[in-house]
């Protein structure tokens, strides 16, 4: 199934990240001129040393002056952030487009529009499409790899983990006066018709993912989702299911006044000017135990129009600026871990370590949707 960008890319981005062994191609790395610019051929750039320096990528991709991205809104685990403190620091433009596209959307513009100034330079995609794809990246190691946990990135550099979100459970601080803290809360009375979801899990990844959610809550495993809709069928009985679609505006208007979705959508509602314009004091708990996950990759288009933009961009990304401004949007980056230690992670925007980390294969996606399609509608039909 595929989904737009308001929701994950399908169940299977949040797949297991598979590391590749694929060979990656090397550009030789060759001194700056006397202009400051590298004379190294950006598209076959590996690491920021086959420029000879980071002032000679910055001045390459300064020649460029453009950098085309696709599939990122703004609003989304806020990368307006992201974008300003790019344009900011490098004057390099950002040309962004198909900011709902899904992750295969992606791969299809890059064949469509292969050879044309407007291609995507880089993408932010999810880890089912980027495995099945990787004969369109350009292999590249930015600074801060190393931080990136190996299983989290492809050997060669063809794909890295940028940030993931976590599923977990939002909710109106005005009507639920006591924060869940286990998913046996929410069969309480206080929840009377309260607890929605993104969708439909059977064509909505962040509502499969929010019964993946339930399942491991339940103690299931990902093998087998049967707990999770188990869990949903309670949830009906004790009338507490609401099977309005959660929407921002479903959250202003108080229809759905309890949420389970990613920690990146959470956050943005708490801070939506709509929603606490209409009286809703929005918050979101991760719950304790094993969470549920979707990767989203960074990866560059081997057929980038502006290919030193593109890696100046990706160098950005795993800065530590950018790292925090994915926190800030209620994201976990991929170089937390090593943040946290060396003290540059945002303490205050930090919710704090996961128990345990769930993420898909391509298998149990696909066994997961089989089993929705013929038992959701049942369960809470």
């Amino acid at each position: 199934m595929t989904m737009k960008r308001t929701r994950v890319a399908g169940l299977a981005a949040a797949a297991t990240v598979v590391a590749l062994s694929l060979a990656a191609c090397s550009g030789g790395a060759n001194a700056a001129d006397s202009s400051g610019a590298s004379s190294a051929d950006a598209a076959t750039a590996t690491s920021v040393s086959d420029f000879g320096s980071m002032d000679a990528l910055v001045a390459a991709a300064k020649k460029e002056g453009t950098l085309n991205i696709i599939a990122t809104p703004g609003d989304w685990a806020n990368y307006q952030q992201i974008f300003d403190g790019f344009t900011k620091k490098y004057g390099i433009t950002i040309n962004p487009s198909q900011d709902s596209a899904s992750s295969q959307e992606e791969i299809d513009a890059a064949k469509k529009l292969k050879g044309q100034d407007t291609a995507p330079d880089t993408f932010d995609i999810g880890s089912s499409v980027a495995l099945a794809n990787t004969q369109y990246f350009a292999p590249y190691k930015p600074t801060g790899w190393d931080d990136i946990p190996a299983e989290q990135k492809e050997p060669s550099g063809l794909w890295k983990v940028g940030y993931y979100g976590v599923m977990s459970v939002g909710y109106d601080a005005n009507k639920i006066k006591t924060a869940p803290t286990s998913f046996d809360d929410l069969l309480g009375s206080a929840y009377k018709g309260a607890v929605a979801l993104n969708g439909n899990p059977t064509q909505a990844a962040a509502a499969a993912g929010a019964v993946a959610y339930a399942d491991l809550q339940a103690g299931g495993t990902l093998d087998d989702l049967t707990p999770g809709i188990d869990w949903f069928s309670k949830l009906k009985k004790a009338g507490n299911w609401n099977a309005a679609d959660g929407k921002p505006n479903t959250i202003a208007s108080g229809e759905t006044p309890v949420l389970l979705d990613w920690s990146f959508n959470q956050k943005g509602y708490s801070t939506s000017d709509t929603i606490k314009g209409g009286g809703i004091d929005w918050k979101y708990v991760v719950l304790p135990g094993t969470a549920y996950v979707g990767y989203y990759n960074q990866a560059i288009n081997k057929d980038a129009p502006h290919p030193a933009a593109a890696r100046l961009w990706e160098e950005y990304l795993y800065s530590d600026d950018a790292q925090n401004a994915w926190l800030k949007g209620g994201a976990y980056p991929a170089r937390v871990d090593a943040m946290e230690k060396a003290g540059t992670l945002d303490e205050a925007e930090f919710p704090g370590k996961l128990d345990t980390v769930a993420v898909m294969t391509d298998k149990q996606a696909t066994d997961a949707g089989t089993l929705l399609n013929a038992k959701w509608a049942n369960a809470v039909g």
